[in-house]
């Protein structure tokens, strides 16, 4: 294996949801990314956002407070580069330079509000660098976030290879506040849901080829929940999630499950984060409206998405 320098790197991801950071060493020459720390912290930066258009202060206060505990900790390890992407909420709020301001100041670099598209290539070239032999090309990469999902189809692994991407407005946090406004939903809340994601699936595809793909691949912590429960994990194992196969049947089942339980039976399952207990069934049914888009039978899982592309960049 050819070694080369071993630069350290912090690359934070803010999106509607959750704000995460990975720490890692990586060597672009011998291709390797080695984590020193991840973390993830439920902030909901995009509460209310798909409503009023705005990044709610309180928000905004919770989002820079946990930014703050990351600052700290890519100190304390010794990063030399430091990249801030954020996503889906901030672009969409007309009030983003109050967070972007804040942020700055916290980490000492601009952080980026990319788009949809960037998010993409992000998304791709964090998850594809590492897939087993198991995975057939080409890849039709799905990152189901909080206010979007992106959807990515390349030919080879190489992140270089994207051959489109887009991204649309379904996300687990969006669609709950829009249809699932109570657990459970009615029949009816769950039709509009549906419909809407078809829908936008069905307009995606005039970018991205959804069918005829190898192998689908699902991002982001939604898919990795469904795979806990699939595995039935006492606890939340990324080694074991990490490129686990969840057939459409199951993402059927388990979509079905949560979205016919009350919150308290969706906040007993042993592996739920308690920040995505009320926005799970919505993200559960953007899988399995993908799965069935796209006519595949199962979804390969992987732990490494737009966080790993992150890194990946500075390096």
């Amino acid at each position: 294996m050819r070694r080369g320098r071993v630069t350290r790197v912090a690359a934070v991801d803010c999106g509607t949801n959750s704000i995460r950071l990975l720490i890692a060493d990586v060597d672009p020459a011998a291709g390797t990314l080695v984590d020193v720390e991840r973390r993830l912290e439920i902030v909901r930066l995009g509460a209310g956002v798909d409503r009023t258009g705005r990044l709610d202060p309180d928000a905004v206060e919770r989002t820079l407070a946990a930014l703050a505990g990351y600052a700290g900790l890519a100190e304390r390890h010794g990063v030399e580069r430091v990249r801030m992407v954020a996503t889906s909420a901030t672009r969409d709020a007309v009030n983003r330079s109050d967070f972007v301001c804040g942020a700055r100041a916290i980490l000492g670099v601009e952080p980026e509000v990319v788009s949809g598209a960037g998010e993409a290539r992000l998304s791709y070239a964090g998850a594809v660098r590492d897939l087993p032999a198991t995975a057939a090309a080409p890849y039709l990469v799905a990152d189901i976030g909080g206010g979007s999902t992106e959807l990515i189809r390349g030919d080879t692994g190489d992140p270089l290879a994207v051959r489109a991407g887009v991204s649309v407005d379904i996300g687990c946090v969006r669609l709950t506040e829009r249809h699932l406004r109570h657990a459970p939903p009615s029949s009816a809340q769950v039709a509009a849901a549906r419909a809407e994601t078809t829908a936008a699936l069905d307009a995606a595809a005039g970018s991205v080829t959804l069918d005829s793909s190898g192998t689908l691949v699902g991002l982001a912590g939604t898919v990795t929940t469904i795979a806990a429960i699939d595995l039935g994990l006492p606890a939340c194992d990324s080694a074991l999630i990490h490129h686990s196969w969840v057939s459409g049947q199951a993402v059927a089942s388990i979509a079905e499950r949560l979205l016919t339980s009350t919150r308290e039976q969706i906040a007993a399952i042993p592996v739920m984060h308690p920040g995505r207990v009320d926005v799970i069934a919505a993200g559960a049914l953007v899988l399995h409206c993908v799965l069935e888009r796209c006519g595949v039978a199962e979804v390969l899982v992987s732990e490494h998405d737009i966080l790993d592309g992150i890194a990946w960049s500075l390096a």
